[in-house]
């Protein structure tokens, strides 16, 4: 199985950064509009259209506050498995995402990952534009 680990740190308050990812209906609007285009919910599933075209079914495994810990399975796609998780983790200065996805076959880890790097970008972007506006 591949597994793939992107981490990022953001200039913005954890709070509101766990607030945007587990909006899972939402992650077109309040997390990533550069990469997520659309989101319907689908009873414990969502449906995303990527950016690029790509739709994918992720049922939504669990939404943990607590730990600030959401985790996701596509179940409709080209993976075979599909496990991702993002969680998200307090710093002196503002908070650390970390974005985890398990996926077979691993000839998918390089577009997968490109895609998930994307995704990061997007979320930076989006996150801190979000906070500087708080903060003005």
């Amino acid at each position: 199985m591949a597994s793939i680990r992107l981490e990022m740190v953001l200039r913005a308050d954890p709070g509101k950064v766990w607030e945007a990812v587990r909006d899972v209906g939402a992650i077109h609007t309040r997390l990533a509009p550069d990469f997520v285009t659309n989101v319907t919910l689908d009873g414990d599933a969502r449906i995303v259209t990527f950016a690029n075209g790509m739709t994918a079914k992720e049922l939504i495994v669990d939404v943990d506050d607590a730990a600030r810990r959401l985790v996701w399975s596509v179940v409709e796609g080209r993976p075979v498995h599909h496990n991702g998780s993002v969680q998200v983790f307090p710093e002196v200065d503002g908070c650390r995402l970390l974005w985890i996805a398990d996926v077979l076959p691993h000839d998918l880890k390089g577009p997968i990952g490109a895609m998930m790097q994307q995704g990061m970008n997007a979320m930076k972007k989006k996150l801190e534009a979000d906070a500087s506006l708080s903060a003005a």
